[in-house]
């Protein structure tokens, strides 16, 4: 909730906050989508937002401070690294002249460096510097493109390339390092929220880790996920949604779909008190087997799955 004040901070000059409609972190943080760690890394490391402080030293924001939250994303997802935004806002052109300035190579050039600390990191076995380097990529762009531009990428290039001595062995180590770090943050966004969200692979469909980045997609602090473990029993999922009662079952799978699953999956939906969805690249591919159906697609990018999840469940799209 907005915090309306005539109480200066310390740091403040006479008179200037007087009834000044002010939002404290958690707040800013559930308009923009920004967690407080990201805006206390954007506010300490790079001085992109200048928040006023209480005289106990808590952080309150206007809504200028909140609209260049909003503007700081809007670069971000982008691909514009979080380093350079600030330069960018610098500027007296309008945004949308600047999105010129940004070369598509640029991007892109920004995104092979942190895969190139990646993988010095995970040719070294460090786990502290692929911690750093992480926790720095993380701080630079939004989730979407932390997986989906840098991060999962060159895991597939590491899986795709262990026909070399040692190659297997890094692949190994970067799988297992992202495995607890992304079930780290989706235990961390759940908290003590119901788990209203189940997610599941379809057996043999796909690695433990993009389960577990589809699951971080969908995770917010609205409503808690929980991943059951690969290998789940597809007929055993009736009984789990019985004990558990999500409000949604988020079925995953990034193989082409097969000519029976949109029966079972109509089967599956018949007997569940809870919403089905389907998620990754066999939701896209088996959208139009399922148009009309009870089984919502959720598609395979980050950016819109959880948007969907949302509307479907708030009875705003139509399956």
């Amino acid at each position: 909730m907005p915090v309306i004040t005539d109480t200066r901070p310390a740091s403040t000059a006479p008179g200037t906050l007087e009834r000044e409609e002010l939002f404290p972190i958690r707040e800013v943080a559930r308009l923009t989508g920004v967690n407080p760690v990201t805006l206390r890394a954007w506010e300490r490391r790079y001085g992109l937002i200048q928040p006023t402080r209480t005289e106990s030293g808590h952080r309150l924001y206007s809504m200028n401070d909140i609209e260049r939250v909003r503007s700081i994303v809007d670069w971000i997802d982008r691909g514009v690294a979080v380093s350079k935004v600030g330069k960018i806002l610098a500027k007296t052109e309008p945004l949308k002249v600047l999105a010129n300035f940004i070369p598509d190579d640029h991007v892109q050039a920004d995104y092979k460096q942190w895969q190139e600390q990646v993988q010095q990191a995970v040719s070294e076995f460090d786990d502290q510097q692929l911690d750093r380097v992480y926790g720095q990529i993380f701080s630079s762009y939004t989730l979407p493109v932390v997986f989906e531009a840098i991060i999962m990428p060159l895991w597939r290039q590491l899986l795709q390339r262990q026909d070399a001595f040692g190659q297997t062995s890094e692949w190994l180590f970067l799988d297992g390092f992202l495995r607890a770090r992304v079930l780290q943050r989706i235990v961390m966004l759940r908290g003590a929220q119901p788990r209203r969200v189940v997610v599941s692979a379809l057996a043999g469909q796909c690695r433990e880790l993009e389960l577990l980045v589809a699951a971080l997609f969908l995770s917010g602090n609205d409503s808690g996920v929980r991943v059951l473990t690969t290998g789940q029993p597809f007929d055993e999922l009736t009984l789990v949604c019985e004990k558990v009662k999500p409000d949604a079952l988020v079925l995953f799978s990034n193989h082409a779909p097969g000519p029976e699953l949109p029966r079972r999956l109509n089967r599956l939906a018949l007997s569940l008190d809870c919403q089905l969805m389907l998620a990754g690249d066999a939701s896209e591919l088996a959208e139009d087997s399922l148009a009309g159906s009870s089984v919502a697609c959720l598609g395979n990018e980050g950016g819109t799955m959880r948007q969907r999840m949302k509307q479907f469940m708030a009875g705003k799209l139509d399956t």
